[in-house]
């Protein structure tokens, strides 16, 4: 199995590379996990009297990452990777900058909307630019070095917001994403080539468009992998959404929220690089499908838990969301290596879609479960559950009732778009 497309232009190393890319997830982490502590403060300033509608501006945020999500790959797959990224940091920078001057809280949730369209070019370009370099298992390891790296950013970000609210209010936080979107645009302008191979651009033509999107989308290999992953990262959503609630005010962690949240998401930076280290010699497949299962029996232990004596107690909560974290560091990018293995000529295309689907199904989902907070954890532990079955079900119907495969011998057969 050929492991590395060798066009990447020898000044930027894998190491770079890895950071550079994690650096631009990173942007869209920064915009979610480092409002948290400022919500509170939001709220009072713009006057909202309703607790849940303050996850909102964390909410749909995700939702217009997710919406925004088709057209980046598209016009990557057409004009190639680096000038829809210039294109994209442009933006991120003006939008973040817009958060932090408007008057009102629906001008705010507007702002964040906006913001939300300019960071899914963030979150689809690095997956297709990877994509361009690497394929199978080494792809999933190239997956989650970038996934190692930007997962750390939710265990700093929400202890960063809360440093900058001592010394200034939570507009400082929107003044330095944008910021950093510049120094990003200035470290990818002189260091990134293009990654997209000559041969594989494509006509930006409606049909072709569309043809190429519906085959990434319909693929049966990865349909289930790209829905299965948007189920589970949807009951992440939905605990980033309501955490600040959960665990500062449900369980009492108050100034405390920040370190007992970012405890809780380092795990996930744990088992990606854990991951990274082990996927190549066992497989994403057999990798992932362990997770799942395992995911599925912490969440059962987390509906017992929520419905005990103990659905009070922090000392339960915490270590059993860590865990479920822990696996997703252990599913996300496994599953998204193996929904784009077949994409080569379309990779563009495929990410785009395929973040599409998660994101906004993810995003959907997130908003449900938060809003459906009712002082407990009750409905997050139910949806964790029934999310990591269905998502079961789902790698079930890509893998036609087989887990545990390992494709030594050859990927799935490649996927042609059309020109």
């Amino acid at each position: 199995m050929a492991t590395q497309v060798d066009h990447m232009a020898p000044s930027l190393g894998r190491t770079e590379l890895v950071l550079l890319m994690a650096g631009l997830i990173a942007l869209q982490a920064l915009a979610v996990d480092g409002m948290l502590p400022a919500l509170d403060e939001i709220a009072e300033g713009f006057n909202v009297q309703e607790a849940n509608r303050r996850q909102l501006v964390v909410g749909l945020f995700l939702l217009c990452v997710g919406a925004g999500s088709l057209l980046p790959g598209l016009m990557a797959d057409r004009y190639g990777r680096k000038i829809v990224l210039m294109v994209t940091l442009v933006f991120y920078a003006i939008t973040s900058f817009a958060c932090a001057v408007v008057p009102t809280f629906d001008m705010l949730l507007l702002a964040r909307g906006l913001q939300g369209l300019a960071a899914a070019g963030l979150t689809v370009l690095p997956a297709a630019i990877i994509r361009d370099q690497f394929e199978g298992d080494a792809m999933a390891r190239m997956l989650s070095l970038v996934f190692a790296v930007f997962i750390t950013v939710p265990v700093v970000a929400p202890a960063v917001g809360q440093v900058v609210m001592q010394v200034a209010d939570w507009r400082w936080i929107f003044i330095g994403l944008s910021i950093l979107a510049v120094v990003m645009m200035v470290w990818a302008g002189s260091r990134l080539p293009e990654t997209l191979h000559p041969e594989f651009r494509q006509p930006f033509r409606p049909r072709v468009l569309a043809r190429n999107m519906f085959i990434a989308a319909t693929a049966r290999s990865s349909v289930g992998y790209v829905l299965g992953v948007g189920l589970v990262i949807g009951t992440m959503f939905g605990y980033v959404n309501c955490a600040q609630q959960l665990i500062g005010e449900h369980f009492g962690m108050g100034d405390m929220f920040p370190y007992a949240f970012g405890a809780t998401a380092a795990t996930m930076a744990v088992a990606s690089i854990v991951n990274s280290r082990i996927v190549e010699r066992f497989g994403a497949r057999r990798v992932s499908h362990t997770g799942l299962l395992i995911f599925i029996a912490v969440s059962a232990l987390q509906v017992w838990v929520a419905h005990s004596s103990h659905g009070n107690q922090i000392e339960w909560f915490l270590p059993l969301m860590a865990c479920n974290l822990a696996l997703v560091g252990f599913l996300g990018a496994n599953f998204g290596s193996i929904a784009m293995q077949p994409f080569a000529e379309i990779a563009g295309a495929a990410s785009s879609i395929q973040i599409f689907i998660r994101m906004v199904m993810g995003s959907l989902i997130g908003i449900w479960v938060g809003q459906a907070y009712d002082g407990t954890a009750g409905p997050l532990s139910y949806a964790l559950l029934i999310a990591a079955v269905l998502a079961l079900g789902l790698v079930l119907f890509s893998e036609r009732g087989r887990l545990f495969r390992r494709l030594y011998a050859r990927p799935p057969e490649p996927v042609q778009g059309i020109r």
